[in-house]
């Protein structure tokens, strides 16, 4: 049975959580595939589409027959509809572009854990009145590093991931972590439209290696 605390560590021990969505099953399920054979332990599907609830209900499925020891999490998660009905199909965590109290007040009694995205001190503010503990802070690409380190002593408790703008290279990656975030949230830099579209699973392989490596370096 995960908890906040057991989700957050594995986020944070692998320094990064790959993010995507593809309206096709077979592609879907194949990326994680991918993924998971990179060593990734905790993936974030997007809620993106009307495929969406009935893709991750199979990923959650061959996550069950196929990989042990993966967290799935679910993001763009806007109201308390959507918490309910991806809590039904076995989500691990949560992630949202903005705070949503709603969602925070029905999950973190269930001890899952919530990850909202903020830009603002008030709306981390919000989020740490209620409970939250893990902040995504989004977008990352507007607030960039220097936003991470002027913040950083005022929320002691909290761990940081920023989303959004985050590039697989070592500099990217590492100003953040200077910067003092925990982990970092990457999508398209990671799993590009490009690489889904030519079903590039190798290639993804691949790149997922080499950021986990670069993470593992700077710690």
């Amino acid at each position: 049975m995960t908890t906040i605390q057991s989700t957050a560590d594995t986020i944070i021990s692998q320094g990064v959580l790959p993010l995507y969505y593809h309206a096709e099953e077979s592609v879907t399920l194949d990326i994680l595939r991918s993924l998971y054979r990179a060593g990734i332990r905790a993936v974030e599907y997007t809620s993106r589409g009307e495929a969406a609830l009935g893709n991750f209900t199979r990923m959650v499925e061959i996550r069950n027959s196929e990989m042990p020891g993966m967290l799935l999490g679910i993001g763009t998660i806007k109201n308390l509809q959507q918490a309910e009905a991806y809590a039904r199909a076995g989500a691990d965590f949560f992630i949202s572009p903005g705070f949503v109290p709603e969602v925070a007040e029905y999950l973190i009694p269930k001890d899952i854990l919530y990850s909202p995205g903020c830009m603002t001190p008030t709306e981390i503010i919000a989020a740490e009145k209620a409970g939250v503990t893990f902040i995504k802070l989004f977008p990352g690409n507007v607030l960039g590093p220097g936003f991470m380190g002027a913040i950083k002593d005022v929320f002691p408790n909290l761990k940081f991931m920023p989303t959004g703008g985050v590039d697989t290279t070592k500099e990217s990656i590492e100003s953040w972590f200077r910067a003092g975030v925990s982990a970092v949230g990457m999508g398209s830099k990671l799993v590009s439209k490009d690489l889904m579209q030519a079903k590039d699973y190798g290639t993804i392989e691949k790149e997922t290696r080499k950021v986990l490596k670069i993470i593992q370096e700077l710690k």
